[in-house]
């Protein structure tokens, strides 16, 4: 499992302006199955997704073709973690340590 974290990286008026299309790029992960959840940080300076993916490669992969990062508009921090807990509904995506 996997903690992206945005920052941006350029004023909020470049982020609105590609804001459309980022979250249609989000519907499509969601629609994947590679996004459970998103949103924005308050204060609005960046957002956060949680997302599931066979690796790294593949979750950094995803992130690039943000169209926040292909305008120019954010940066990623990609946190890896095994999530070996969750609740109820997340019960699918538990796993065990190595």
């Amino acid at each position: 499992m996997f903690v992206l974290e945005l920052t941006y990286t350029a004023p909020i008026e470049a982020v609105d302006a590609v804001l459309e299309a980022h979250v249609a790029w989000l519907d499509e992960r969601y629609e994947q199955g590679v996004f459970l959840a998103s949103g924005r940080k308050n204060p609005r300076d960046g957002g956060v997704i949680l997302a599931v993916a066979e690796d790294r490669g593949r979750i950094e992969e995803i992130a690039a073709g943000d169209p926040f990062v292909t305008a120019g508009v954010c940066a990623y921090r990609i946190t890896e973690f095994v999530a070996t807990k969750t609740a109820p509904e997340l019960q699918r995506y538990r796993e065990t340590p190595r």
